[in-house]
């Protein structure tokens, strides 16, 4: 699982940072799920490692221009490429029509088949790997927040070990490998753990933006690996915060802070903290780091890996 961040800015893109979008690719997949799309966010692309021809999931926070204007350019343009590949995109009420009408009037046709998937609370979408939920968040207009789950992996079934224990392949050994105790012909009681290695705790992940300091995101991160977390404004300008719901980079660490997340960082940054104003950036991580360490500022095509997890399985033959 490997983020990338194609845009950091709020509002409007400057010369260092362009408007909301965040690539998450799985490798294992060869796939790249898109989180918002602000307008330029295929030049972005471009100008990163990234393949939009594996673009396969779009999740859409909400219908403000800096997270959706990106997206109908995008899409036609994977469509020119002759890309088969069907894309689903999960966005709020209004994202399909939005689309359609684009789509209209531009007489544009795609080569693949877009589908778009109403958002509601709870899960959207589950396979063998992966669970990704939304939760609403707290803006000016409807807002959700994602949380990407992966699962646990079972560790590597021990063959050799199992067949020096006398034990015989077959179902017995699916069994095993999925942790369960089974007894054998001759009554011995051999726990599935103790043939598997370490277990690969699933990792998590949770995006909050556009909000304001709520519920909603603490739910959504709770125990994180990483929380990538709106910060428009510094907690100096707290007003403006709650004037346009938006987060401060303190409302951002309080959350990250009540959630236990491994790691925030924090990304859609007002201009007015441009290099050489009475405020920069820099100021926005001090006063998050006061309140949770473990904060970093997001940039344009930072690309961060998250780490695995591994538990160590109890062993034993009884």
């Amino acid at each position: 699982m490997e983020i990338t961040f194609l845009g950091t800015s709020s509002g409007v893109p400057t010369r260092s940072r362009n408007v909301s979008s965040i690539a998450l690719r799985l490798p294992q997949r060869a796939e790249i799920w898109l989180f918002d799309c602000g307008e330029g966010t295929q030049h972005q692309l471009l100008r990163s490692d990234l393949k939009s021809s594996q673009i396969r999931r779009i999740f859409i926070t909400h219908m403000h221009g800096d997270h959706i204007f990106g997206l109908m350019g995008l899409l036609a343009s994977i469509g020119l490429a002759g890309s088969a590949q069907d894309i689903d995109i999960y966005g709020p009420p209004g994202l399909g029509d939005y689309l359609r009408a684009c789509a209209k009037y531009s007489y544009t046709n795609f080569a693949n088949r877009v589908r778009v998937h109403p958002l509601s609370p709870g899960i959207l979408y589950e396979d063998e790997e992966f669970t990704v939920s939304c939760q609403l968040l707290k803006h000016r207009i409807p807002a959700h927040g994602y949380r990407i789950a992966e699962k646990d992996r079972p560790g590597r079934f021990d063959v050799e070990k199992a067949n020096a224990l006398g034990i015989p392949p077959g179902p017995i050994y699916g069994k095993l490998k999925k942790g369960e105790t089974v007894t054998l012909p001759d009554g011995r009681k051999i726990r599935g753990q103790s043939l598997c290695g370490e277990t690969e705790i699933g990792r998590k992940i949770a995006y909050c933006t556009d909000t304001i300091f709520c519920e909603g995101s603490i739910e959504l991160a709770q125990n994180a690996d990483v929380l990538i977390h709106e910060a428009t404004f510094a907690h100096q300008d707290a007003g403006l915060a709650f004037e346009s719901v938006h987060s401060t980079s303190t409302m951002a660490a309080q959350v990250a802070l009540a959630a236990q997340v491994k790691l925030l960082l924090m990304t859609h940054f007002s201009p007015r903290y441009l290099p050489g104003n009475s405020l920069d950036i820099s100021n926005l991580l001090e006063e998050a780091r006061a309140i949770f360490p473990n904060t970093k500022l997001a940039y344009d095509f930072l690309t961060y890996e998250v780490p695995r997890n591994r538990q160590e399985m109890a062993l034993g033959v009884k």
